[in-house]
């Protein structure tokens, strides 16, 4: 495999990631290059001594008259001679970026590397990294580290603390380059950094690949750890492979660890969103006969499992147990409570919840704010929920898109479209964007009012817009159109194309679908336009 295919690892297809030895190949190690360096003479030469001298006595002030004669030889040089004194190579390091940052090259960054991480400086060494990678100098760091490996006597750390890095800094095409290249040279990085890279991975909706990572961690003889094992768990769960995470999760024992209370919770959130809650009930009680008490994320996900499938009194059982058991409700543990009456209609003992999350001092968000007003809204309790909107402002939380959308739904079940056209617009005007069924419940209630034209003044608001409707939308709207409404919709579109505010090719696509919707109902525009 040569390396332009190791850096496309980010674009691996389904059929790549089942086979990983087609990214991950093991190789008989490379011999270590050994380069050599100029060594200093004349002026250059005294220059570095004076500057040594100066460092060794911490006689700051003389240095600076010497800061403008420094080059990236010099200060390479210097940085040689420090080696064994960390701390003073940073010192001057520091001072060298402060002073003359152009004298520093990739090399000098590279032995600064060296130095920090042979003396397990790992944090330091993360900030020079930090500052590399706003500039050009990262691009050819693997190279210039290795080749500098000997000069410094350096450890294998500093391969481990680039992988690192790329993986903590998400730049998986680096890390796996890195990864690869460090096999190459026989160097291997800890599990801590082979975790990190999977974290990374997962997050970044890679669990494939993770999965690939993991097989060939093992087959690099790396020793895994029940972190390890974690994210493998997570990762079959994302690839949707239950039977493969379960099989991870029961033989973790055998393999020398225990399921931790992040092991449970995360095959219990899998069970519960691929519908399955009666196995993660199972699980659950499982846990705790183990000894491994359950955490509000465990209890978190069941009782959103059970709002999900509108068992409420399940949902609050599961409430009940874990105050019983002493395990504080969060935000989210109320958000989802709240929102699963309110969703059901019962917003009265959604509203009942919510004031006891707040005389337990927790804090309420938007989330919870939409919770209520979204059941508010749909039972057209639009007085109670103006209130609300009024201690949004005071709480200082700004509405989104699902607050407008649950106010225009409240406008329009108690028929006022005018009203919820006016929020409609107001939610535009703060950077909110209305989702589809917003637009269509709005046109459905002018209709539903026999205001036409209130629903073409939607409609028109939406054409300049630059994404413009979608065909769903223009087919919602043809659909409560009566004929004669198709006919004059379709002129006044045309009359706004004279007018230069709309263009003719956005006429056309819409002309083309309402002409289609005409015909599909056994119609035909008599009009020629």
């Amino acid at each position: 495999m040569n390396r332009t295919q190791i850096r496309g690892i980010s674009t691996l297809q389904d059929s790549s990631i089942k086979n990983p030895n087609s990214y991950f190949l093991r190789r008989t190690p490379i011999p270590l290059p050994h380069r050599t360096i100029q060594q200093p003479r004349g002026q250059d030469l005294d220059h570095i001594n004076v500057a040594h001298s100066h460092l060794l006595h911490s006689d700051w002030p003389k240095l600076d008259k010497l800061s403008t004669s420094f080059d990236s030889f010099r200060v390479k040089h210097i940085l040689l001679k420090l080696q064994n004194d960390y701390s003073l190579s940073l010192k001057f390091f520091k001072w060298i970026q402060l002073h003359n940052p152009n004298s520093l090259s990739l090399e000098s960054n590279s032995i600064m590397l060296h130095i920090l991480t042979k003396n397990r400086k790992f944090v330091s060494a993360e900030s020079v990294l930090k500052k590399m990678l706003t500039s050009s100098m990262h691009s050819d760091l693997f190279d210039s580290v290795l080749h500098s490996y000997r000069m410094c006597d350096s450890s294998p750390r500093v391969f481990d603390a680039l992988f690192k890095f790329y993986a903590q800094m998400k730049q998986l095409r680096n890390a796996t380059d890195t990864f690869c290249r460090m096999k190459d040279y026989g160097f291997l990085p800890t599990i801590e950094s082979c975790n990190l890279y999977m974290s990374s991975l997962i997050s970044l909706n890679r669990a494939g690949i993770a999965v690939s990572f993991y097989n060939e961690i093992r087959r690099s003889g790396i020793m895994v750890n029940v972190f390890t094992l974690n994210m493998l768990i997570n990762s079959y769960c994302k690839l949707g492979k239950l039977e493969n995470a379960r099989q991870v999760f029961d033989e973790m024992q055998d393999t020398g660890f225990n399921p931790l209370v992040s092991s449970y919770n995360t095959l219990i959130s899998a069970y519960v969103n691929q519908g399955v809650l009666t196995a993660g009930v199972k699980l659950k009680l499982t846990m705790e006969k183990n000894g491994i008490s359950p955490n509000v994320i465990t209890y978190n996900t069941l009782i959103h499992g059970f709002c999900k499938e509108g068992k409420l009194h399940d949902a609050y059982k599961v409430f009940g147990e874990m105050k019983t058991m002493n395990v504080a409700p969060n935000t989210v543990t109320y958000n989802t409570m709240i929102s699963g009456y309110c969703t059901s209609g019962k917003t009265e003992k959604g509203t009942q919840i919510f004031e006891e999350m707040l005389r337990n001092g927790i804090k309420a968000d938007i989330l919870t704010y939409n919770a209520l007003l979204s059941g508010l809204c749909d039972a057209g309790k639009t007085r109670k929920a103006a209130y609300l909107v009024q201690e949004l402002d005071k709480k200082k939380l700004v509405p989104n898109s699902s607050t407008f959308a649950a106010l225009i739904r409240g406008q329009c079940v108690r028929k006022n479209p005018d009203r919820a056209f006016q929020l409609y617009r107001s939610m535009i005007k703060s950077g909110c964007r209305p989702n589809t069924d917003t637009i269509k419940i709005m046109m459905s209630s002018f209709v539903k009012n026999d205001d036409f034209d209130g629903a073409f003044c939607v409609f028109k608001e939406m054409l300049e817009r630059p994404a413009g409707p979608d065909s769903v939308i223009l087919s919602e709207l043809c659909r409560e159109f009566s004929q004669v409404w198709k006919d004059r919709l379709v002129m006044s579109l045309l009359k706004e194309v004279d007018n230069g505010f709309l263009g003719l090719e956005r006429f056309d696509k819409v002309r083309s679908i309402i002409i289609c919707h005409s015909n599909a109902e056994g119609e035909v525009i008599q009009q020629d336009v």
